[in-house]
């Protein structure tokens, strides 16, 4: 069986826990904490960020955009139309550049703020770093939402689905990081109906029951979190 080393609020790995979950393949969590040096961990991925992937043929594959191409690659050629990726380069191309955004600007910008201030520091040991939550990130992360928001809203309310015609990576991509972000109650769905309509249909997948029911002691879900009607 593949093995997952992953963190349930890693958006990354929550990318990877879907395309898993929509390819219908199983594998071990491993959890491990992103704020500690795990030098098993290291000696897998160099760069010690989450999630990696060892694969049951003892492949190791590391980071969430690559961990999802790999498994577009090697388990979703068997799922024909539903494959997450389109046939045509051009449209690729804009699959990877949405993957990047939410990836890294949506992360960056908002749900590491959030991920971090308000799950991360909770867990943490005073060995470990462990303060308190930075005001001034979450202002940052509850002022950028915004944005994003309205450009998901702007996607979907112009194709499909996020990249075009069919559902593709780039909305697994999104929705990992918008459910972290939901789970602490930080979405102002109000701000944009598309947005909350498409991230309605995405949830309401076989493939994301598993991240609706993740749990975090001390921090509950947001009321609405596990709601698919919201």
């Amino acid at each position: 069986m593949a093995h997952l080393h992953h963190h349930p609020f890693s958006a990354a790995s929550r990318f990877v826990r879907l395309v898993l979950a929509e390819y219908d393949e199983t594998a071990e969590f491993i959890e491990e904490k992103p704020w500690v040096r795990n030098p098993a961990l290291l000696t897998l991925n160099p760069a010690g960020t989450l999630p990696v992937l060892i694969d049951d043929n003892e492949t190791v594959v590391c980071g969430g955009s690559v961990i999802a191409e790999y498994l577009v690659e090697t388990k979703g050629a068997r799922m024909g139309e539903m494959r997450l990726m389109p046939d045509h380069a051009t449209d690729r191309a804009e699959v990877r550049r949405l993957v990047e955004w939410f990836s890294r600007k949506l992360n960056g910008e908002v749900t590491d703020y959030l991920v971090t201030e308000k799950v991360y520091k909770r867990r943490m040991t005073p060995a470990e770093g462990k303060n308190s939550p930075d005001p001034a990130a979450i202002r940052a992360a509850r002022a950028n939402i915004r944005y994003h928001l309205q450009y998901i809203g702007y996607l979907a309310g112009r194709r499909n689905w996020l990249a075009g015609r069919e559902l593709t990576l780039a909305d697994f991509a999104a929705a990992a990081e918008i459910s972290c972000i939901d789970y602490l109650g930080e979405v102002p769905w109000e701000a944009d109906e598309t947005a909350k309509a498409w991230y309605a249909r995405i949830k309401s997948r076989p493939s994301f029951r598993s991240l609706l029911t993740d749990t975090l002691r001390g921090v509950p879900a947001s009321t609405h979190y596990a709601d698919l009607d919201f």
